[in-house]
């Protein structure tokens, strides 16, 4: 089953009013209830676009899959792709404890991006 996936992105982008961010991004009140608490049955593809554009990020960004134990897929299948990993960093920490030669290097790659 395909289900919204946003805690990992506003944390990543630090935002800790979701249902108002996503009100202000163009998400009607009710449905962005509905996404926080992972109770959409629908999957609108405008709301993907709204929620894609508004949170600078793409649907698998925004997406996950959860495997249905009954009818498990196989272990090569794209959907695989989308179920979440556990292995989260503390990104925070990890930049405060890290060499500078090393954040400098990070920095010159994000500009080069840019």
């Amino acid at each position: 089953m395909l289900y919204y996936n946003l805690k990992p992105v506003f944390e990543a982008r630090q935002i800790d009013k979701p249902y108002t961010f996503l009100v202000k991004a163009g998400i009607a009140p009710h449905t962005a209830s509905k996404i926080i608490r992972n109770d959409m049955q629908v999957l609108r593809l405008s709301h993907v676009e709204i929620i894609g554009k508004a949170l600078y990020c793409e649907p698998n960004d925004l997406l996950a899959y959860k495997q249905d134990t009954n009818n498990p897929l196989p272990e090569n299948h794209p959907l695989i792709n989308l179920i979440p990993k556990t292995d989260e960093v503390d990104w925070e920490q990890q930049f405060k404890t890290m060499p500078l030669a090393k954040l400098k290097q990070i920095s010159k790659l994000m500009n080069k991006d840019l």
